[in-house]
């Protein structure tokens, strides 16, 4: 890791093997590397969750039977990781929207 690189910040949830399948954990891994390059995966791998908050977005990883979601904030010193979760419908459940906004709430307090 580069001294420019930000850090993860992991306010919930995590990635490993099971219940990832290990191609999911890598391509999961791939992604956040980029994003703490600095650079802005797009469509179809992040699109942007402004329901959520300003320079919110979520990570698509295709998976066995199942899509993985990983919401995340990209921050000037950080990657704020919000939620890792299965989805299962083409809505994200608004439990989970409510959830990530309390996080944000609750680390931007800090």
């Amino acid at each position: 890791m580069s001294p420019h690189d930000k850090p993860l910040v992991w306010l919930h949830g995590e990635i490993r093997t099971p219940p990832f399948s290990k191609q999911a954990r890598m391509e999961a891994g791939f992604l956040l590397r980029l994003l703490q390059k600095g650079e802005s995966p797009s469509l179809p791998h992040s699109r942007p969750m402004p329901s959520i908050g300003v320079r919110c977005h979520e990570l698509r990883i295709n998976d066995k039977g199942q899509t993985w979601r990983i919401v995340y904030r990209t921050d000037s010193d950080a990657v704020v990781i919000l939620d890792v979760f299965a989805k299962k419908t083409a809505r994200t459940p608004g439990h989970v929207l409510d959830t990530c906004r309390q996080r944000l709430q609750a680390y931007d307090s800090l």
